[in-house]
């Protein structure tokens, strides 16, 4: 699987865009830069501005790389080729939302007035939508996609956790969407939604590994 294709211009144009823009609005940026939300989206705490040009374009960058090279080493490197374009799209949708996180908080050490949350549950609710899209596609691996130790351990197990799972992420994302217009708690609403997606995906990797090994072994 090459590395880089005329696709991954995507990605690394909004990199080095990222890059750039950081290099410009540095002298624009107060000292003190906010880094933290609390669960109302106001201020909670605050970074220094060399830390905050430097930290979120070096994890924008960090996360691609490594969304890159980890496949390399990965024992199961070979299932790749089978769902390179989701995965394609994955490390992209991560690049636009670690950006998009960094030009809001940007834009809010400059003056801008919006609250946090009204920002970050849409586009949370898409980033999990786009990966309940992709997850189905997703071939056996130990870098992406739910891997407990039962998915690991059965192949049938693996394809029919991440059937559910896309399902349940795309849930998730619409669920968060809904409770950021409908409700006041949709930050909550969102936790308890995510947690209870992966709660029921590490229970249902369980029993289905029961049920494939079972039926296994009463046909041996």
């Amino acid at each position: 699987m090459p590395l880089f294709t005329r696709k991954e211009l995507l990605p690394i144009v909004i990199i080095l865009f990222v890059i750039i823009f950081s290099i410009f609005v540095y002298s624009s940026l107060p000292e003190q830069v906010p880094s933290h939300w609390n669960a109302q989206g106001e201020i909670d705490d605050w970074s220094s501005r060399s830390f905050t040009v430097w930290f979120y374009p070096s994890l924008v960058v960090g996360i691609y790389l490594l969304m890159v090279f980890v496949p390399l080493i990965d024992p199961l490197k070979r299932n790749y080729n089978s769902f390179r374009i989701p995965y394609y799209w994955l490390r992209t949708g991560f690049v636009i939302f670690f950006s998009a996180l960094y030009l809001f908080t940007v834009w809010t050490a400059l003056g801008g007035d919006l609250n946090i949350n009204s920002f970050i549950l849409p586009l949370l609710s898409l980033l999990f939508i786009l990966i309940g899209l992709f997850l189905p596609k997703v071939k056996k691996n130990y870098f992406v996609g739910i891997r407990t130790p039962w998915t690991l351990a059965s192949e049938e197990t693996w394809n029919k956790t991440h059937a559910l799972g896309g399902k349940l992420f795309i849930l998730v994302g619409l669920v968060s969407m809904l409770g950021f217009f409908l409700c006041d708690k949709a930050i909550l609403l969102f936790m308890i939604s995510i947690f209870a997606a992966i709660f029921a995906l590490f229970v249902y990797s369980y029993f289905i590994f029961k049920r494939v090994e079972g039926f296994k072994e009463n046909n041996n």
